[in-house]
Formats: structure tokens, C-alpha cells, sequence
């Protein structure tokens, strides 16, 4: 089976988030999935089979298969368009939250994703201040992913967290901020699912999208992702719909034998 390593949400090899692409002509066991996701040891290994005029696609991270990614759906768009022969402009993907549509314009791939909202916490969980090293202004929670709102850009920046402590916390977190020179930076830990911290997390920004677009009382907004990696994403906030555009760059195309 080929097998492509796509950094994601850069223009740069060694930046953005690197997933796996492994394109298939049916479908194999879901333990051979995960198996192949381990061994690759990347935040996520997207695989993906043709079904008529759409690509059903599936992720998995090194331990569990997840309902939806951005970065590794970017990275399977950005393999389709380049190396697989497809020549129109939209791929329609199915997967286990829905239909996810894709799109490009030049060498930006712009994803369709769902719109996500968040609810403020007033019972602010003990473990966090002390898993993120700081007491955050306010704490939100969403259908999947926990959101920290911390004071500036240098608090995200500089946060140490504990993974074993956000381990303790019942979803996922996202910490995040007001940019300098976008509107807003974030970064993303998930111990939960084997992953202590994501480099540029696409379903993240279902969530952030809408919670800056409230706050900033504007639709269209950069981000930047402050891993040690780092990220750059457009957005955009459609009500239900969130549309989110990065870059990608392949820095491995190979085989796997099984």
C-alpha cells in the first residue's frame, strides 16, 4: 500500500502537523487500521476509499480511532489532488460526524467542517489551574473539547502543562488566547486520546472559530496554532459551518507491506 507523510497547515516541511495518508481500494480490518496508526506514531493516520463520487475516510491516533480531524483530512485532499489524478476542485468526504466538503484555490485547501458551540463553566475544575500553570479568565466546555481562556498571546505561549493532570479532565483541552498578529492563537492537548500535544488541530478550530467570531463580532479571522511546531489557518464562521484553510507539503511518499 502506498503511504504518504503530509505536514499540514504549513508551507514548510518540518512545520505543521504531520499526518499519515494511506488510500485504499476497499477496506481493511479496523485492527490493521489501528495497528498501521501505531506504527507510524503520528497524531493521526487517515486512510480513505473511493465509494462512487466520494472518499469515505477514517482517522486513528497511535491508541483509539477518532469521529473527525482537519489536519489529516487536509493532508488526504491535499494527496487526492496531487498525486492521485483527480481533476476537479471540490472532494466530498463521508465520515462518522457527516458530509465534509473540500475545496481549493491555488495552493490553499479549505475545508468545510461543522460548527461547533460553547457553553461558559462556572465550576472551573480544580486540576486545571494547576495543569495548565495558571488560573484561566474563564473556562468553556463543548460537545467534544474543554476551552481555557487564558490572558495574552505569552500565556499560551509560554504554558507548561501537565499531561498526567489534563489526563484527569474528562475531554480534551484547548487553551487560547487574543493574537498580536492574527486574532487568535490556541494550543491543544490530548493525553486522552495518546496524543500530549497536537501541532495544529483542525477539529479544535470547529470550536474556535465560533467562540472568536462571537467574541471580536467578525466572521473572517487568522489563527495561528503555538506549538513548537506552529500553524496558520484562514477561517471563516457560516452559522452551522465553519470553513477553515491551510497549506500542506509532502515530506514522505512510500510503501507499506503487510
Amino acid at each position: 500500500m502506498k503511504i504518504y507523510q503530509i505536514d499540514a497547515f504549513t508551507n514548510q516541511v518540518f512545520k505543521g502537523n504531520p499526518a499519515a495518508v494511506v488510500p485504499l481500494q476497499e477496506w481493511l480490518p479496523t485492527e490493521i487500521m489501528q495497528q498501521i496508526a501505531a506504527e507510524n506514531n503520528l497524531a493521526e493516520t487517515a486512510f480513505f476509499v473511493q465509494e462512487n463520487d466520494k472518499y469515505h475516510i477514517k482517522w486513528f491516533t497511535p491508541t483509539v480511532e477518532i469521529e473527525l480531524c482537519g489536519h489529516a483530512t487536509l493532508a488526504s485532499a491535499f494527496v487526492i489532488y496531487n498525486y492521485l489524478n483527480y481533476n476537479k476542485n471540490e472532494i466530498h468526504f463521508t465520515c462518522m460526524v457527516g458530509d465534509l466538503l473540500v475545496t481549493k484555490n491555488e495552493d490553499w485547501i479549505t475545508l468545510n467542517f461543522p460548527s461547533i458551540e460553547t457553553q461558559i463553566v462556572k465550576n472551573i475544575p480544580s486540576v486545571l489551574s494547576q495543569a495548565i500553570g495558571t488560573h484561566p479568565i474563564a473556562f468553556y466546555d463543548s460537545k467534544s473539547k474543554y476551552v481555557a481562556l487564558l490572558e495574552d498571546e505569552a500565556a499560551v505561549q509560554t504554558c507548561q502543562p501537565d499531561f498526567s493532570l489534563i489526563n484527569q479532565l474528562e475531554k480534551s483541552l484547548i487553551i487560547t488566547a487574543k493574537g498580536k498578529e492574527v486574532d487568535f492563537v490556541s494550543r491543544f492537548f490530548a493525553p486522552q486520546l495518546g496524543v500530549n500535544e497536537d501541532p495544529v488541530t483542525g477539529s479544535a478550530h470547529c470550536v474556535l472559530i465560533p467562540f472568536w467570531s462571537k467574541k471580536l463580532n467578525k466572521s473572517e479571522l487568522t489563527a495561528m496554532q503555538l506549538s513548537q511546531r506552529t500553524g496558520f489557518l484562514k477561517c471563516n464562521h457560516l452559522g452551522d459551518r465553519v470553513e477553515m484553510s491551510g497549506q500542506a507539503v509532502c515530506y514522505l511518499i512510500g510503501e507499506i507491506f503487510i
